[in-house]
């Protein structure tokens, strides 16, 4: 085995250490890697296929077995088809681009249609909307308009605890961070029970 390669597979097995089975979070870094080249590999599946199927309709002007510059004119004629597809494709990335911008509109679908940029809670960001909910009751205690606001935020965070994500952030803190009072304010006996039961429920999946 090449040296360098057993070295890094050697690394990522032991980066899994820290959490989880370390072939699974070696096999899921292949699999992103295998995304991260999906473009590349998609353009010359493009470029390729293109090709092999303009070429018949153009292939009678490459038949006399002509050279240019030693290369045949069969070779040339190819990779000026090829090389055409990618012109074009690129011209349409710089038209999405620059001259429409449809990539602003696009990330603002994507923000619009994103749970987690409207109304849900990642829990991490809750854990900091908690702690910033707590300093403020107690340095506006006497603002009836602040407190209505923290009332609202008590509200919008029990809504959040009840949503699966909750119960994984909790099995993740007890289990992978060991953590043996993952303390969340603000909830009562019921929701606490609730939230319980849930991360019992995940392990058992």
């Amino acid at each position: 085995m090449n040296t360098r390669l057993g070295l890094v597979m050697e690394s990522e097995q032991a980066s899994g250490s820290d959490g989880g089975s370390p072939f699974k979070k070696w096999f899921m870094r292949q699999y992103w890697r295998v995304q991260q080249s999906q473009t590349i590999i998609s353009m010359a599946f493009w470029v390729t296929t293109l090709t092999l199927l303009i070429w018949p309709y153009v292939r009678w002007r490459f038949e006399d077995d002509s050279t240019i510059a030693g290369i045949s004119s069969t070779y040339l004629g190819l990779i000026a088809i090829g090389s055409t597809v990618i012109v074009l494709v690129l011209l349409v990335g710089v038209i999405y681009d620059v001259t429409f911008g449809l990539w602003r509109e696009h990330m603002t679908i994507i923000g619009e249609r994103n749970p987690f940029q409207t109304y849900q809670m990642a829990p991490s960001f809750s854990i900091i909307l908690m702690q910033t909910n707590i300093l403020l009751r107690k340095i506006a205690a006497d603002d009836e308009e602040a407190m209505r606001h923290c009332d609202f935020v008590d509200r919008w965070l029990k809504w959040n605890i009840d949503t699966e994500i909750f119960a994984r952030a909790m099995s993740g803190w007890e289990q992978i961070v060991e953590d043996k009072d993952p303390y969340l304010p603000y909830l009562d006996e019921d929701q606490r029970e609730s939230l319980k039961s849930k991360v019992e429920e995940l392990k058992n999946l």
